[in-house]
């Protein structure tokens, strides 16, 4: 008997522990930098809850925005692009190198935003600044994953850290 209410005890207590979790969510976009060799170009894609994106882009550009509108989806490329470009700096080998933007999918919860950055050749040193929601919320983090010569390093950064250089 004294077993049994110990594990309901354990049960209860357990379910207030992981149900506390729903009441404190977590915040973070992710950031892929892989550098393309073959090619000489860093590939680059930002994964960001879309319900975040859309609260953030509505607020920061004084407009309704809605990610699953596909008719939208030429002025939400240049919410994307803009946006992201303003909170999304890399630097080469101390040189800041340009965006380019390809475009975007949503992607079940998230939206995926594609850039390319063309002539990349030997990195020596990558520099990013990541900074992206960190209006929206200040426990924000962003998740940086950056693979250069075969080397990857996982980088994690919170709201207000936002740079991270990187020697190859």
């Amino acid at each position: 008997m004294i077993i049994k209410l110990y594990k309901l005890a354990l049960v209860i207590g357990l379910g207030y522990f992981v149900s506390s979790f729903a009441f404190h969510p977590i915040y973070f976009s992710v950031t892929e930098i892989e550098h393309n060799a073959k090619g000489n170009r860093l590939q680059v894609s930002c994964k960001i809850f879309a319900e975040d994106l859309e609260k953030t882009l509505s607020k920061t550009y004084h407009t309704h925005v809605d990610v699953s509108q596909t008719k939208d989806k030429v002025r939400l490329d240049k919410l994307l692009n803009d946006y992201i470009q303003k909170h999304l700096k890399i630097a080469v080998n101390n040189s800041m190198v340009s965006l380019n933007y390809l475009g975007y999918e949503k992607r079940e919860e998230a939206i995926y935003c594609y850039f390319q950055v063309d002539n990349v050749h030997n990195i020596k040193t990558i520099s990013v600044t990541d900074n992206i929601l960190y209006e929206y919320e200040e426990s924000q983090m962003s998740l940086l994953f950056i693979t250069i010569n075969g080397s990857r390093k996982n980088i994690d950064l919170t709201n207000p850290q936002d740079k991270i250089e990187l020697k190859f």
